[in-house]
């Protein structure tokens, strides 16, 4: 399907398929045994600029935006879920720069990411997932300085990124109002890094605490300023997760590309399996939902680009969609695949771990169906 991408969308995007063809793909199965972080892919990627895709060509980058990351990060997952992490993952930690970051930290840190610089982005914990208003991490001014403290749980490059942005309490007494977000750089005293976490998914993907003991950063590494740390969470979310949801797509074509072609030559009672109507139905199914779901996280990727207000709605949608449909494709693949969908040298099952992550990182479902209730309710009051 024609989606009248730019030119140099579609080199970007053919570029990301070939190096997902010829550089992931024979090694994703590897990586998901042995749950490394595919440091040799993340250089290609590097080496490639697709690390900069998205970042503005005044920081080193090729001055795309949502849409770019957005293709990117679909062709990669196309090929491991896992992988694609090294670059989405980066995308996570980085917007809250390339959206609120001045320009003395736009120089300072932007080139490097588009050049592979691998980021990482804090907010949760282990009493702030869905709550993030409930973040029990601090910073304290101290001088020309921050002192942080506290424990940020699950995050995604953790202990391999260099750097991170980070969602702290500048004033408990505030609430949500009293977040602030901050950068800070590995190797910075005080910042250390939990056990790299076991996960039924995505596990060439690290994972791992990230904590914080008097880690003590300058009070220039404060993005925009205090009591915006939840705005830019937010706001880097609604950019971030049509990410997450070309991530779903990426992973719902990779099992439909191995469910067509298995169908095709699976043989049974005399005829391969791809000529029972049962089958094709199946297959008929996958392929369309893929296809809405492809074209509505481009649409709202596209929305983002634009500068358009208000796209929470619309990200949020994205998000949900595309994840349940990545979850009911890959289920469904394993099901085409038979007995042999269940084994693990066949590459589907891979597919279906993977694909459950989408419906949780970046907001649950359940969380997305909030936001978007919202906002028909808002939109509703409106139009009184």
């Amino acid at each position: 399907m024609d989606y009248l991408l730019t030119e140099q969308q579609v080199m970007v995007r053919d570029l990301a398929r070939k190096i997902a063809r010829e550089k992931i793909k024979p090694v994703a199965a590897k990586y998901d045994e042995s749950e490394e972080f595919a440091w040799d892919i993340v250089k290609i990627l590097a080496d490639s600029d697709l690390f900069g895709v998205y970042i503005p060509e005044a920081y080193g980058g090729l001055g795309g935006g949502v849409m770019d990351m957005c293709l990117v990060a679909e062709e990669l997952s196309r090929a491991c879920g896992g992988i694609a992490l090294g670059f989405a993952g980066t995308g996570l930690g980085t917007f809250p720069i390339v959206l609120y970051g001045n320009e003395e930290q736009k120089k300072r840190f932007l080139p490097g990411i588009a050049k592979g610089r691998v980021a990482a982005f804090c907010i949760t914990e282990a009493e702030a997932g869905s709550d993030a208003g409930n973040i029990k991490t601090t910073a304290k001014k101290d001088g020309d300085h921050y002192i942080l403290n506290g424990t940020k749980q699950w995050i995604t490059n953790a202990g391999e990124a260099e750097v991170y942005t980070v969602i702290a309490m500048t004033d408990k007494s505030k609430g949500a109002r009293g977040a602030s977000a901050f950068i800070v750089e590995k190797g910075t005293k005080g910042l250390d890094f939990g056990k790299k976490e076991k996960k039924l998914g995505i596990r060439a993907s690290a994972t791992r605490e990230v904590i914080f003991t008097d880690c003590r950063i300058p009070k220039e590494n404060i993005i925009s300023k205090e009591g915006m740390g939840f705005i830019v969470a937010m706001k880097t979310f609604d950019s971030s997760r049509p990410g997450v949801a070309a991530q779903a797509v990426g992973i719902a074509q990779g099992a439909l590309d191995y469910a067509v072609e298995y169908a095709r030559k699976r043989i049974q009672f005399g005829q391969a399996i791809s000529s029972f109507q049962a089958i094709q139905h199946m297959l008929a199914n996958m392929a369309t939902e893929t296809e809405a779901a492809r074209a509505l996280v481009y649409a709202t990727a596209r929305m983002v680009d634009s500068g358009a207000k208000g796209v929470a709605k619309e990200s949020a949608m994205a998000k949900l969609f595309a994840s349940d449909v990545a979850m009911k494709v890959t289920v469904d693949a394993v099901q085409i695949f038979g007995g042999y969908g269940y084994m693990r040298e066949y590459p589907v099952e891979k597919y279906m771990r993977d694909a459950k992550i989408t419906q949780i990182y970046e907001g649950t479902n359940q969380i997305q169906r909030n936001i978007i209730a919202a906002n028909l309710i808002k939109e509703s009051l409106r139009e009184e």
